[in-house]
C-alpha cells in the first residue's frame, strides 16, 4: 500500500508514502501498518513517518491478525470506526453487536460517540486476516454509540459513511466514504478517475480540506487517470480525484 498525494507545501509536487517504508507495528495479536495518524486524534504519540489526515479522517491502517489472534478488550469514545474486510473474517465481543461477524468484502461503521463502547476484535481462523480501518472523527459530540454493517455490490459504488441527518442508511458526516466490490475485467468510472478489477475504493470529501479520493486496489498497474497509475497494493490520495 502507498499514499500518494499533491502537497501544497512542495509547491504541489507528488508526494509518495510506501507502507512497507513504515516499521510494522501492533498489539496483542494484530500486527498493522499505520499510514495517517493526525494530531488531532494522537497529540505526540504519533508514529515516525506516517502522514497526518484531512479534515476530520484522523487514521489509516492496514491490519492483519494472526491465526486465532485478537485486540483483547479496548474501549472506543467519540470516534467513527470504519473497517473493510479484504481477507478472512472478524467476530466481535463486547457492548456493541456482540457475535457479529465481519466476512471479507464486508464494511463496517461503529459510533463510539459519547456513550463509548467496549469490544474484543478476534481472528477465528487458522490464517492470516486483513482489514482496512480508517477513523473519522464525529462533527457532534455526544451521540450514542451505534453500529452499520454493509456488503458492498458487486460493480457498483456502495456509500458507508457520512451523508445528512435526515437519512438513516449512514451515520451523519461531512466525511463521506464509499466502498466498491470489483471483480476481474470489471471495471467503474467516478469522475475522471477510472478503477479496474478487484478494488476495494473508500472516495472521501472533505470541506476544509484536499482529500478527494482514496483507493485500495489488490491487482496490479490499472490506469487511474492521464497523470496516474496505481500499482499493487497502492493507497492514492490527492486533489482532483473526483
Amino acid at each position: 500500500m502507498e499514499l500518494i498525494s499533491d502537497s501544497q507545501q512542495t509547491g504541489g509536487a507528488m508526494e509518495i508514502l510506501h507502507r512497507d517504508d513504515l516499521t510494522l507495528g501492533g498489539f496483542a495479536g494484530v500486527r498493522e501498518h499505520r499510514l495517517v495518524m493526525d494530531p488531532k486524534a494522537f497529540g505526540d504519540q504519533v508514529n515516525p513517518g506516517t502522514w497526518p489526515g484531512v479534515g476530520n479522517f484522523v487514521y489509516l491502517a492496514d491490519a492483519r491478525f494472526v491465526p486465532k489472534g485478537e485486540t483483547k478488550l479496548h474501549s472506543h469514545k467519540e470516534i467513527d470506526v470504519i473497517s473493510v474486510m479484504v481477507d478472512g473474517r472478524i467476530a466481535h465481543e463486547g457492548s456493541l453487536e456482540q457475535g457479529q461477524e465481519l466476512s471479507a468484502n464486508q464494511a463496517q461503521v461503529q459510533r463510539a460517540g459519547g456513550e463509548g463502547f467496549s469490544h474484543n476484535e478476534v481472528n477465528p481462523d487458522d490464517s492470516m486476516n486483513r482489514m482496512i480501518q480508517i477513523w473519522v472523527l464525529p462533527e457532534t459530540p455526544g451521540q450514542p454509540a451505534g453500529y452499520k454493517l454493509y456488503q458492498p455490490k458487486a460493480g457498483a459504488l456502495t456509500h458507508v459513511y457520512g451523508g445528512k441527518a435526515d437519512q438513516d442508511e449512514t451515520f451523519e458526516s461531512h466525511t463521506l466514504i464509499d466502498v466498491a466490490l470489483l471483480e476481474r475485467r470489471q471495471n467503474i468510472k467516478v469522475g475522471i478517475v477510472e478503477i479496474h478489477e478487484k478494488i476495494l475504493r473508500a472516495h472521501s470529501r472533505f470541506f476544509q480540506g484536499a482529500l478527494d479520493t482514496a483507493a485500495l486496489t489488490s491487482n496490479p498497474m490499472w490506469v487511474i487517470s492521464e497523470q496516474m497509475r496505481m500499482s499493487q497494493g497502492q493507497m492514492v490520495v490527492g486533489p482532483g480525484f473526483t
